[in-house]
């Protein structure tokens, strides 16, 4: 130190400086760099091993179908089977290549059928759920058979007896319907008679034996029991299914709400 000049530290000194062993870690650690060769071989495994998920998922046996579990029929009208057969060969193969709106589509064409919803359940299962329709009138038709129609108006079915519980629609035409009978055609009749029996009361529904169409004014229930209600055309429905629930407590068998605002009970 006879220089001024200050001695550089000794190792052992240098101890006390914990940054400076830090950097000098840092520096001396070995970084981890591939080629390109070994970019290129990594490359290949990630795409080969992609491959074989693809191939074992889309194109191997080992995710085939096994079964079409169906939900949603509740009686014999529309069984499991039915709704299999609809299905079928598209129901074949891997269950990732299924085509489900195809599925779906085809669930859709059987006529008892409203909706229909399609999913995979993996492994193995081609899922189905299906709503069926729901008479609210049936239709007795020139023949003596009835046409069942569900709330939106669609027919889906027609059999030699009305379903239990459900009104009969039936045309009893006026001479003076007959003579406007190119105004209003006899299925915009029965149109409007579908729309009163599916806007009728639960209640009300089990007991209208048939909905009577005379002419598009003059629409009539008949109770069970032999109560009869004027409905008269089939406008206001919904408010006239209300001041109907309210007559049905009073004592009567002629109920009329062809003028919902102005109701009247006899008999």
């Amino acid at each position: 130190m006879a220089d001024g000049r200050l001695a550089d530290p000794s190792p052992a000194s240098r101890r006390g400086y914990p940054q400076e062993d830090e950097f000098g870690d840092e520096e001396s650690a070995p970084r981890l760099r591939l080629s390109r060769r070994g970019i290129l071989v990594l490359s290949v495994l990630v795409a080969a091993v992609l491959g074989g998920l693809a191939w074992l998922v889309f194109y191997s046996s080992v995710l085939d179908v096994r079964d079409v579990a169906v939900q949603g029929t509740t009686d014999e009208k529309l069984t499991s089977d039915q709704v299999r057969e609809a299905v079928g060969g598209l129901a074949g193969g891997p269950l990732a290549r299924v085509d489900l709106a195809e599925v779906e589509h085809r669930v859709e064409a059987i006529p008892r059928v409203a909706k229909v919803e399609v999913w995979r359940g993996w492994p193995h299962t081609l899922q189905v759920k299906v709503v069926q329709r729901t008479a609210v009138a049936a239709v007795k038709g020139d023949d003596g058979q009835f046409t069942q129609v569900d709330a939106d108006g669609v027919s889906f079915a027609t059999e030699a007896a009305p379903p239990a519980g459900v009104p009969v629609v039936e045309l009893r035409l006026s001479q003076q319907a007959k003579d406007v009978d190119g105004v209003i055609s006899r299925a915009q009749l029965v149109q409007g008679a579908v729309a009163v029996a599916a806007g009728l009361p639960p209640e009300i529904a089990k007991r209208a034996g048939s909905v009577l169409v005379h002419s598009y004014d003059d629409i009539e229930l008949q109770l069970s029991g032999g109560a009869t209600v004027r409905w008269g055309s089939p406008e206001k429905n919904d408010r006239k299914a209300r001041v109907l629930q309210a007559l049905m407590a009073q004592k009567g068998t002629n109920f009329d709400v062809t003028a919902p605002e102005a109701p009247a009970v006899s008999g």
